[in-house]
């Protein structure tokens, strides 16, 4: 039974597809159903953005048009993650539309992975891969954690949670 549904952008980088659908079906189990907007690029659209046959300002304003209608922004993050610079423009794009963005580690991780740079600076939360961290973050209750869970302390920046 489904007890709360939440429209969300998933920013991640592709190679974690996977994961998207890992964390959907984990809250699943604890009554909470995503509406995905994110985008997952198909292999031959990904060739065409390579070939550069896909203008940046048009994959721009296709991510801003799907995040406006998302009610909160999920980074994925991996060990790869901070190095995408698609990631890093989501997360600014998300902050300049008032979207607070919740940062959740993939799941195994077990050593401390670097965090996006505009995750750092504009994160509302960052919690390990457990749904009651994950269910916390979305209902507005700010947490910063490792891996693994354990709580980090704050250092900067950071969405306003209302």
């Amino acid at each position: 039974m489904v007890d709360k549904i939440k429209n969300v952008f998933v920013s991640h980088h592709h190679k974690d597809d996977a994961s998207v659908d890992g964390l959907s079906d984990m809250v699943s189990k604890r009554g909470y159903k995503f509406r995905n907007s994110s985008i997952r690029v198909k292999p031959e659209n990904q060739n065409r953005i390579d070939q550069g046959k896909i203008s940046e300002r048009t994959i721009k304003r296709l991510l801003r048009m799907k995040m406006r209608w998302a009610s909160q922004v999920i980074v994925v993050i991996g060990k790869e993650t901070h190095q995408r610079k698609w990631v890093n423009w989501e997360i600014d794009a998300a902050r300049k539309l008032g979207k607070p963005v919740i940062g959740v580690y993939e799941n195994g991780l077990k050593d401390q992975v670097e965090l996006p740079e505009n995750l750092k600076k504009y994160g509302a939360s960052v919690v390990g891969w457990r749904s009651g961290s994950v269910i916390d973050a979305l209902e507005g209750k700010s947490k910063f954690q490792f891996p693994d869970g354990t709580p980090f302390p704050k250092a900067q920046g950071g969405n306003v949670v209302c």
